[in-house]
């Protein structure tokens, strides 16, 4: 289990003074070191948390690199984490599946929740295709930056109902980071410029990027479904070997929290009908990267993967 810590800067007048509001406020005890324990499900949430909350939150997140949330089982540490938070923090739109009895225990004991989902209008929400019959809507919102930019002000909204004697602090950390996101979104735009828009096809392992390639014109191509459970069988490698032939595709893409073997499958098939398919490298899907690896924020992973994109489809 990765844990996402914060250390407590503020000076010891203030921590007095902060309390007394608190508790004239009427709002209740929060914990000893006075910041919320949240509890966050998949990494992307976490880094959210963090960012929004600052300070003022102790982040777990229960999903590290790698992890895929559609196949992740909760273990009795993990519900424990989540009864005894403050906040618990998730995705929603059936991302998190194994946790629905979960979520519906931490509703009845009345724990906060913060469901990103809860932030975005159905409308503004990707269907799945028709054989996807356990998801409504497309889970994968987090790569719009439109979409993950309307949950950080409603992160901050939550954390402001909460906690509401630092509103403006929330709201301030909400707004420095929507500025990020409108400089990561021209990083984003002005890289794939470099991509001739007849090759601006992204086949990935499985379909999680469908509101990176609305939001930035590319046809998206997942071999698996929304959900990595869904298996791929022959016929659907033998469609799509036969598709990346017809439109001259010569890159495709593997995910850190996929297996590849359907990819390298994928890429055989193509070369026994003579076109040469080449892996252009590792996306980012259901989690992010590492510290290490310089992905292990949203920001980082965003731009990781935007230039794995643009670097495998320019040549």
């Amino acid at each position: 289990m990765k844990k996402f810590k914060t250390m407590l800067i503020m000076a010891g007048a203030v921590l007095t003074t902060a309390c007394g509001a608190v508790e004239e406020a009427g709002t209740e005890e929060i914990s000893e070191d006075n910041q919320l324990n949240v509890v966050a499900t998949t990494s992307m949430m976490a880094d959210l948390m963090e960012i929004v909350g600052g300070e003022n939150v102790d982040v777990t997140g229960l999903m590290g690199p790698g992890i895929d949330p559609h196949d992740y089982q909760p273990s009795s540490s993990d519900v424990n984490a989540m009864t005894e938070a403050d906040i618990v923090a998730y995705n929603g739109l059936m991302l998190e599946e194994r946790f629905v009895e979960v979520f519906e225990q931490l509703e009845q004991q009345g724990i906060f929740t913060i469901i990103a989902e809860n932030a975005l209008d159905e409308s503004v929400l990707l269907d799945p295709e028709e054989d996807e019959e356990d998801l409504e809507y497309d889970p994968h919102i987090w790569f719009s930056i439109t979409h993950w930019g309307t949950v950080t002000e409603y992160v901050a909204n939550q954390l402001s109902e909460k906690d509401p004697d630092n509103e403006e602090y929330y709201q301030d950390n909400a707004q420095d980071y929507l500025a990020e996101l409108d400089e990561l979104r021209a990083y984003v735009e002005d890289r794939v410029e470099e991509v001739p828009e007849q090759s601006r096809y992204l086949v990935t392992a499985h379909d999680a990027f469908q509101y990176f390639g609305e939001e930035f014109g590319f046809e998206v191509v997942g071999l698996q479904g929304l959900n990595t459970q869904t298996e791929a069988g022959t016929g659907d490698i033998s469609q799509l070997a036969d598709f990346l032939g017809d439109n001259e595709i010569n890159a495709v893409f593997v995910e850190s929290s996929v297996s590849p073997r359907n990819i390298e499958a994928l890429i055989e098939a193509a070369r026994s009908r003579g076109h040469e398919v080449e892996n252009a490298g590792e996306l980012y899907s259901d989690a992010l990267g590492s510290e290490e690896d310089g992905t292990g924020t949203y920001l980082e992973m965003y731009r990781s993967n935007v230039d794995t994109i643009v670097d495998g489809l320019a040549d």
